[in-house]
């Protein structure tokens, strides 16, 4: 039987001498080398070593001279001099990156010609080096999919008189919205159908859904590129018709006021695309007469806005990454004046909720790091005014507060897990939710009805799937009203384990590391772990359960979640402690934690993968500077990895509302610091991991040609012959394919590249 397949990374020479020096293990020859003809070969090894090199030898040559060597791109280098604080960067790959306008051009100039070239030819390099495994990648994909229910539904939810149900179709890649009134047995009303909307779109996505105190208009937004550049269309709910109303650029989402008439929504600013205006509309009349009602004006702030829960007030938020803002409006007269909350501060941060004659603020006044609860009344909204109704407690960060009508709800994490806390109102209850695994994520609903006992909340673990349960916080009586199957036949929890371990890092601190794995595997150096890890914005990963990561424990991995700093996993100081100034804990946490399992005998540099996405790929990028050595592969999508360049520029996305996040590099004591660990300017001559970068052609939050650019350096400076591959989505953006098949396919081609690297992809 013979069987062929290219190989692309090596010289002829040497694909011949590394077949002699592997000729002793047959089964890592057939599998690192199947290109080479294969005559029953273990018959020859029995053979004389003579005949054995000759064999070899002769069929080296032979497919060497017949086969079509396949280089990796090569960008041109167009040298660019960036200057700042008389400090010169050289960037000879500027050239990579397009504007909107140059990329959605009619007729694309010869520089956008050359660029996207460029990025096809990136593909084509990827498709075909991985061509071997794309019937492995299907057999995945299909894998992934038997496992998920695909004619599944939501637990409904009562709001206003409808129940209202989100529902897949079989086959189907897009959610069907849908109401039945008063009763569950009442006849179905699809509000939208969004497979039928998608027709005829490589991307599509649907978002902003809001329904009219009346119940008969509905307000819904599209985006077509994934760019996130939403269109508010209105559906008249009684006659089924969309109407010609039609507002573009905003954020997504809008807010009817008590009329249901009036409608407030957020457009976004062309260039930077950060929202910073709230127009009125009203149904009926020219979008092009829609008045103006706020303009927030500093760039370092985003817009929006909302309704009370209690439907009295319209509320207009302002916030930057460390600052807050509010005006309300009396929701019943919508062209009336808003009022000032609370004026902006330096490091105020605050969230409103209304109920009875007071509003509610989750704040972090006074000092209150992890944040507490305070209470003032309708019209006497300054600071001064405000009550501690929670105080702020050192070991406990108070994350969210749900009102109802005879209970507050409260939202907690300690010790880096999630506690649900309920208090009556007045004084005769106060308790938490039990919780009994290790680690575990718990969550609290929307719960828009206000006058209710019960509360909804979901559950779930790494070796537990979700589940959603309403609970009666008079009774305590608990109803689970869904939990999530895991088809296929072959899922059973109690094959799986998982432990949080306490890492030392090198500073003295202690970081969770999460990991789970299947009880039947033995770990050790040769056990393969993916870890991951995202580490900004305070933003924390719990310790879920996911149906697609079964593929790769079923296949013996250990997959391990990083609580590294930058998150709020140990409170709000967790956070601080990762960001601006300090913002190398987390890249120290993450190679700590990866240390740890090499020394603790759990796998080896030639087993650990790591993997993390957008603020997630900025980590990959500064850990593979630092450490390349620890890891075989890497998997890092949407990286944000110029990160110099990209705050620098204030017309980009995202740039002047990051400053708190990052640093304002305008200033040299934080243009030096990033420009220490920022993933691309750190680039050297030196060996590093096999690395798979993904990235989407209209992403707005990382541009793509942060990858590119990343991806051409690297291949002119480093020094190993490992595989380094760059895909571009050309029709997506920052969140991957809209369809929830074709996101499968992704995470199918990400978990075929690291098994693929630990010979686990057989080659067909």
């Amino acid at each position: 039987m013979f069987f062929v397949i290219k190989h692309s990374d090596i010289q002829c020479f040497e694909v011949w001498f590394k077949i002699l020096i592997l000729s002793v293990n047959p089964n890592r020859f057939i599998m690192k080398y199947p290109f080479i003809s294969v005559i029953t070969f273990r018959k020859y090894l029995k053979r004389s070593s003579t005949i054995l090199v000759g064999f070899i030898t002769f069929t080296a040559l032979i497919k060497c001279h017949k086969m079509k060597v396949i280089k990796a791109p090569i960008a041109e280098k167009i040298p660019m001099k960036l200057i700042k604080h008389k400090d010169v960067r050289e960037d000879n790959y500027y050239w990579l990156r397009l504007s909107d306008t140059e990329k959605d051009a009619e007729i694309p100039s010869e520089k956008t010609q050359k660029v996207l070239t460029y990025l096809s030819e990136e593909n084509a390099f990827y498709e075909e080096e991985t061509k071997h495994t794309l019937t492995f990648q299907e057999d995945l994909f299909q894998e992934m999919k038997s496992r998920i229910k695909e004619d599944d539904s939501s637990v409904p939810y009562f709001k206003n008189g409808y129940y209202y149900i989100t529902r897949y179709d079989l086959g189907k890649q897009y959610p069907v919205y849908t109401r039945k009134k008063e009763s569950l047995d009442a006849e179905e009303e699809v509000l939208l159908d969004v497979n039928v909307l998608a027709e005829g779109y490589e991307y599509f996505d649907v978002g902003g859904l809001s329904v009219t105190g009346d119940n008969k208009m509905l307000v819904y937004s599209t985006d077509e590129t994934g760019r996130r550049q939403y269109t508010l269309r209105f559906k008249n709910l009684e006659t089924g018709e969309v109407l010609k109303d039609m507002v573009e650029f905003t954020t997504g989402s809008a807010t009817w006021s008590n009329d249901n008439q009036t409608l407030f929504y957020n457009k976004k600013d062309h260039v930077t695309l950060r929202s910073d205006k709230v127009y009125r509309h009203v149904l009926g009349t020219s979008t092009g007469t829609d008045v103006l009602v706020y303009h927030e004006k500093d760039e370092t702030y985003n817009v929006y806005v909302g309704i009370t829960k209690s439907k009295k007030y319209l509320m207009i938020g302002s916030y930057s990454t460390m600052q807050t803002e509010y005006q309300f409006l009396d929701a019943n007269n919508p062209t009336g004046s808003f009022t000032l909350f609370q004026e902006r501060e330096k490091d105020l941060e605050y969230s409103i909720m209304h109920y009875g004659d007071a509003f509610y603020i989750l704040t972090n006044k006074d000092g209150a790091t992890n944040f507490k609860l305070m209470k003032t009344p309708e019209n006497a909204t300054a600071k001064e005014n405000w009550v501690d109704v929670i105080p702020h407690r050192d070991q406990v960060l108070l994350e969210d507060i749900t009102i109802f009508k005879d209970f507050l709800v409260l939202e907690e994490r300690e010790e880096g897990l999630s506690k649900i806390r309920i208090i009556r109102w007045d004084g005769s209850q106060d308790y938490y939710l039990p919780f009994s695994e290790e680690t575990y994520a718990a969550y609290v609903y929307s719960n828009p009805e206000f006058d209710t006992e019960w509360l909804r909340y979901g559950y779930n673990s790494m070796t537990t799937p979700s589940s959603v349960i309403d609970f009666n916080m008079v009774s305590q009586e608990k109803n689970i009203k869904k939990e999530q199957e895991v088809l296929g036949g072959k899922f059973d929890k109690n094959n799986y384990t998982s432990q949080r371990i306490w890492v030392p890092a090198r500073d003295g601190k202690k970081v969770a590391l999460s990991i789970v794995h299947r009880k039947d595997i033995e770990v050790d150096e040769n056990t393969p772990v993916l870890m991951y890890a995202y580490g900004s914005y305070g933003h924390t990963v719990d310790d879920s359960f996911s149906t697609t990561r079964l593929s790769l424990l079923d296949r013996g991995f250990v997959f391990a979640l990083a609580h590294i700093r930058g998150s709020e996993y140990l409170g709000r100081a967790w956070y601080e402690d990762g960001k601006l100034l300090t913002k190398k804990n987390t890249f120290n946490d993450f190679v700590d934690c990866a240390k740890y399992l090499v020394n603790a005998k759990m796998t080896s540099p030639e087993h650990l993968y790591a993997m993390g996405g957008s603020a997630g790929g900025l980590l990959m990028g500064a850990v593979s500077n630092m450490n390349p050595e620890l890891f075989n592969g890497i998997i890092s999508a949407v990286p944000f990895v110029d990160v110099v360049t990209t705050m620098l520029d204030e017309s980009i996305p995202l740039t002047t509302g990051e400053y708190d996040e990052w640093g304002n590099p305008n200033e040299k004591e934080y243009y030096d610091y990033i420009k220490s660990y920022s993933p691309y300017d750190n680039i050297e001559a030196k060996a590093y991991p096999n690395m798979l970068i993904t990235t989407g052609l209209h992403d707005s939050q990382v541009q793509y040609w942060e990858p590119a650019k990343y991806i051409a350096k690297l291949r002119a400076l480093k020094t190993d012959q490992n595989k380094l591959y760059l895909h571009t989505n050309m029709e997506a953006g920052h969140g991957g394919a809209s369809g929830r098949f074709d996101a499968l396919k992704e995470i199918a081609e990400e978990y075929t590249f690291i098994l693929d690297l630990e010979g686990l992809v057989s080659s067909k």
